[in-house]
């Protein structure tokens, strides 16, 4: 009784419990992504302290000695510092340059293709890619790139060169990396932009053709303003994680001869944080990406939406 007398007091609590109730079954769904961010991502916050720490397992988190930043010392003067933060940022932003222009194009592609089976076909295939593993892809580029017999190292001698090996050269592998990953990652990003092409109304291309535009003017004035804020979207998505550079792709990629160009903050954690059992210093490098991810974040927002008008928030 003393429960509705107080809905009764407040009809805002009283009209939202009513919604709360009709609904249960959208909100009971809801409600697993609640569960599942607060049990692998929030409780997990408490366990960060470990960056502050001279972590032993032994002790556990609370019991083991606090030594400050000491750990965020140890990367940040360490003697690979700025080579991992220009590896990192280089792949980082060479598959942002590379894969959001080639989704957009393929999404509009897809949009304006009329033929029906050649528009299913495409899709399956650029979307295949997304579901193999980096194994499987390492295996695929092994076959076309390997010097003894990939199918590029036998064209190369067909015509009188002598064979490459593509996979240890420094010059080289920096580009395989973004590429495979473009490959690899095209059609499944395609799906985002080819959603926001569905919801433009189709009586501005009705209108357009009426006034005579070609093709390429209903994409340029109509097609992509409507989706550039989807754009906006993305970039600034990407530009919060610049210092994940994709960490199962380099590490099946990488080999000894081309770590001065391939290797990135997490294969460096794996390394020193994990192989090492430093996890105190694994976890300092974790939160170093995650602060310096959201002020990138913030401040590439702030700058995008003074220019454009479009942003994040």
């Amino acid at each position: 009784m003393e429960g509705q007398s107080i809905l009764l007091k407040n009809p805002v609590s009283h009209t939202l419990w009513r919604r709360i109730v009709r609904h249960k079954s959208i909100y009971l769904v809801a409600s697993l992504s609640f569960i599942y961010f607060i049990i692998f991502k929030y409780v997990p916050i408490w366990n960060a302290q470990i960056a502050f720490r001279d972590f032993q397992a032994l002790e556990g988190v609370t019991g083991s000695p606090w030594i400050g930043f000491k750990n965020f010392s140890d990367f940040v003067n360490s003697y690979y510092f700025w080579e991992l933060i220009r590896n990192t940022v280089f792949y980082s932003l060479g598959k942002m340059l590379f894969s959001v222009p080639a989704a957009v194009f393929l999404a509009v592609a897809l949009y304006e293709c009329r033929v029906f089976w050649l528009r299913k076909t495409v899709q399956t295939m650029a979307y295949l890619p997304h579901f193999l593993s980096w194994v499987i892809m390492y295996a695929i580029l092994l076959a076309i790139l390997s010097p003894s017999n990939g199918i590029l190292n036998d064209f190369i001698k067909v015509f009188g060169g002598e064979p490459i090996s593509f996979m240890t050269d420094t010059k080289a592998f920096p580009w395989i990396v973004i590429l495979s990953d473009t490959w690899k990652e095209t059609g499944w990003s395609a799906i985002i932009f080819l959603a926001a092409l569905m919801g433009i109304d189709p009586c501005l291309f009705e209108a357009a053709a009426v006034e005579g535009a070609s093709a390429w003017q209903r994409v340029r004035y109509i097609t992509l303003p409507a989706i550039k804020p989807v754009i906006v979207v993305v970039v600034l998505l990407k530009l919060g994680t610049v210092l994940d550079a994709g960490f199962n792709q380099i590490f099946m990629l990488y080999s000894l001869p081309v770590y001065s160009v391939a290797d990135i903050i997490d294969t460096w954690i794996y390394r020193q944080g994990i192989l090492e059992f430093r996890f105190g210093l694994a976890t300092a490098v974790g939160l170093f990406k995650g602060v310096f991810g959201l002020l990138l974040l913030v401040g590439s927002n702030k700058l995008i939406k003074r220019y454009t008008g479009n942003g994040l928030y």
